[in-house]
């Protein structure tokens, strides 16, 4: 934008040159008089552009004058500004940074998982995503100190330190299940660390992914396929327990059943039931013979035999 205005001020310097050159040819004279009012326009609205500057949605303006750093940021839209100032753009949004070992997934090219030792001395490969942001008002300082290269300078090394200094405290069965989660709090706690005074704000840490070695790996799977074999064998004893259990019952049931009816089956019930069936029996149209021996039941014969 300077050097336009420079460039029209040659300009009018030149068209007012040749005009007095020109004196006495009015042709000549009058658009050499156009051009140098389109270049004091020109130069105008250079000057009223020069002094505003657009900050995009999402990101702050840091402002340089002759290489020196200013204080204070330029927010989202028009900002008025010094004509002479260089306005630099930093973005302020959540930003991810992708370490995997997946081809173009991350940030690098390549396998670009997090190669690390646990406690127990075995080779982990971690897929590994950072979500952070660069601090609004560090803007400035974050400008001054690192550039705008403070990823791949501050965010990188971060993480793939933390990451190797807190997994040689773990196992690498613990990382792969059981303490996945208190291995991710303290790699946050870690980097909150390493970002403080840096500008840098850690939103989340993401452990996507944990390759183990190949035999490690099937270690654990035949231990867990152990563990649900012995789950199953419980349940079906459980099950089995619980069948005998009322086949017992049952067994128990028919048992009182029985002792309460022999228990209730006497002389007199007998002699009761006797007596009615022969009460029942007279009531018939067939002819019957009843012999009375003295005894609990009646002896019934038919009309054509015993």
């Amino acid at each position: 934008m300077i050097a336009l205005v420079i460039f029209l001020i040659i300009v009018i310097a030149v068209v007012t040159a040749m005009r007095k050159a020109n004196s006495t040819n009015p042709g000549v004279f009058k658009i050499l008089g156009a051009v140098r009012t389109i270049s004091f326009i020109g130069i105008a609205v250079a000057v009223i552009f020069s002094c505003v500057a657009q900050v995009g949605a999402g990101e702050v303006g840091v402002q340089v004058l002759f290489g020196s750093v200013q204080d204070g940021v330029l927010k989202s839209g028009l900002n008025p500004v010094n004509p002479l100032v260089n306005v630099e753009s930093m973005d302020i949004r959540t930003q991810a940074y992708t370490m995997s070992s997946v081809q173009d997934e991350g940030q690098q090219k390549g396998d670009d998982a997090i190669s690390t030792l646990s406690s127990d001395g075995l080779t982990l490969k971690l897929d590994l995503t950072v979500w952070y942001r660069l601090n609004e008002n560090d803007a400035p300082q974050v400008y001054r100190t690192i550039g705008t290269d403070y990823v791949e300078k501050i965010v990188r090394p971060a993480v793939r330190t933390a990451i190797r200094d807190v997994s040689v405290g773990y196992s690498a069965t613990d990382i792969y299940s059981i303490k996945r989660e208190d291995f991710v709090r303290e790699v946050t706690k870690n980097l909150e660390n390493a970002f403080n005074g840096r500008g840098v704000i850690l939103e989340r840490v993401l452990l996507r992914n944990v390759e183990l070695p190949e035999k490690v790996r099937a270690a654990i799977d035949e231990k867990i396929a152990s563990e649900q074999r012995a789950q199953q064998m419980v349940y079906v004893l459980q099950k089995e327990k619980q069948e005998a259990e009322r086949k017992r019952v049952e067994a128990q049931g028919i048992s009182d059943y029985n002792r309460i009816v022999s228990q209730s089956i006497t002389d007199q019930v007998l002699q009761l039931k006797g007596i009615e069936a022969t009460l029942e029996l007279g009531k018939s149209q067939n002819s019957k013979m009843v012999i009375m021996n003295g005894k609990n039941m009646p002896l019934i014969f038919g009309a054509n035999g015993f």
